[in-house]
């Protein structure tokens, strides 16, 4: 035995030392208590004993090792179900009942350990089960070192790789010459690897890499590539590749409009126009993050121009008006919004849908040329929804891609309408919405617009049960 080996005390090791046995009874800090065959204890240094001739390790037993009980946890639940009948079967076997059993339960017939042996408890189960005796013998086997986890089917618990089997080096080497085709004219797959045998060549020798075959190349800078369009647009790679890696963050928003996105997408629908013509849709749609509130929406043929996203703001702004057809549950007296102190604000609220007035602070957009656009810009800046000061930037929000317009300073001229006060006169100033003083009425805030503001647009109304 090597002294490495015997470094490794346990409490019920035997060892060697000043010519006898002794057995380890504790292990305190740099001491060792034994005690000889005869029944004397000693407590002596671990290096002095480590250190003595003759020192050796002459009977131990394996530690225990705990089951993964963990890693079980993982696994699908038929894997585990499964690995749990055998644990039943093995443990028949190996005790004559099966795992689990009530107290005074007998032994069935062929699984007595008194009547049988092991060899014919095995043949026996195997017969009921309709494997071999062997698969029997290897369950035991396994369930005596491992456990539970030992009658796990592998197969379920094998880790999985989407490079499968190929070379971690090989693998390496492809995603550098993949990153090293972004600046580069598009080519083939079979360019790409034979660069990928020059590179790994260069880098670790000739023949000392195992490589692939062609399929398994192939199906390799498939998955390697995935979103780099490497083979496609170079246009595309290279933006791409410079666009920022920014850290994705859902949005939050305490209240309604601190926080509004917009954004278009086309339907998978077809419309009908005046002219009869079927053709595809847009639907451009502003949510609140705080009550994931619709607050407008716009559908229109496909190429949504910026003045629909400047109409959208004006939706957004006003209520939304009871169309024919449409049942009397959708009206806002029947919602759970304030509707008596809404009316007292605003009269159209009166013929007015379910659907809360919500004034945005912030909006949040991606880059489309719409919303980037002056027009939508414009826009934004009549409701005072602008950047914050001029030649400023638009900055940057929590969602990758994605630019907020922040509000300007607010202006000194402003007023809060709260119910049951009188209606305020007529002003031409923007309105803010001020801090709920301790032990005051919630208020709802009317947003007075400029005149030159969206037409028809007087005094858009806060409303959300929220703020109730």
């Amino acid at each position: 035995m090597t002294r490495a080996a015997a470094m490794a005390l346990r409490p019920g090791d035997w060892v060697q030392f000043d010519d006898g046995e002794h057995q380890v009874l504790a292990l305190v800090g740099t001491s060792v208590r034994l005690r000889s065959s005869k029944g004397v204890d000693q407590v002596v240094l671990a290096t002095h004993l480590f250190a003595s001739p003759g020192f050796g390790v002459t009977g131990t037993e394996p530690a225990v090792q705990l089951e993964p009980f963990g890693l079980l946890d993982g696994l699908p639940p038929d894997i585990v179900a499964a690995a749990r009948d055998w644990e039943r079967h093995v443990v028949e076997v190996e005790t004559g009942l099966p795992y689990g059993a009530e107290p005074g339960t007998m032994p069935r017939d062929g699984y007595d350990p008194q009547l049988s042996t092991v060899g014919q408890r095995d043949a026996a189960k195997a017969a009921e089960l309709g494997v071999g005796v062997r698969t029997v013998q290897g369950r035991r086997a396994r369930y005596a070192e491992q456990g539970l986890w030992g009658l796990i089917d592998q197969r379920a618990a094998r880790e999985w790789s989407a490079t499968g089997r190929v070379d971690a080096r090989v693998v390496e080497a492809v995603r550098v010459v993949l990153e090293a085709e972004t600046d580069q004219s598009t080519g083939t797959r079979s360019r790409l690897i034979r660069r990928v045998s020059k590179y790994v060549e260069d880098v670790h020798g000739v023949g000392v890499v195992p490589m692939p075959g062609r399929s398994t190349f192939y199906n390799l800078i498939d998955v390697l590539a995935v979103g780099r369009h490497t083979f496609g647009s170079a246009v595309t790679r290279r933006q791409t590749a410079n666009r920022p890696q920014g850290v994705f963050t859902p949005s939050f928003a305490a209240r309604p409009g601190e926080q509004v996105q917009i954004d278009s997408t086309p339907i998978d629908v077809l419309v009908l126009l005046d002219n009869g013509v079927a053709v595809r849709a847009d639907l451009t749609i502003a949510v609140d993050v705080a009550t994931r509130t619709i607050c407008a929406a716009v559908l229109r043929p496909v190429g949504t121009k910026a003045v629909d996203a400047a109409l959208l703001l004006a939706r957004m702004l006003v209520p939304e008006p009871m169309r024919p057809g449409w049942s009397a549950a959708l009206r806002m007296s029947a919602s759970l919004l304030p509707y008596e102190r809404l009316l007292g604000i605003d009269a159209r609220m009166e013929l007015a849908a379910a659907r809360p007035v919500i004034v945005p602070d912030t909006i949040v957009i991606d880059g489309g040329k719409v919303f980037v656009s002056d027009t939508f810009t414009r826009a934004c800046d009549r409701p005072r929804r602008s950047p914050s000061s001029p030649g400023a930037m638009p900055a940057r929000s929590p969602r990758s891609g994605a630019r907020t317009t922040p509000t300007r300073p607010r202006s000194p001229r402003s007023s809060t309408t709260c119910s049951p006060a009188p209606r305020p006169a007529r002003s031409t100033s923007a309105a803010t919405v001020s801090p709920r003083a301790p032990g005051s009425p919630r208020c709802h805030t009317a947003h007075r617009l400029q005149p030159s503001s969206l037409r028809g647009v007087t005094r858009a109304t806060v409303a959300s049960r929220w703020l109730r």
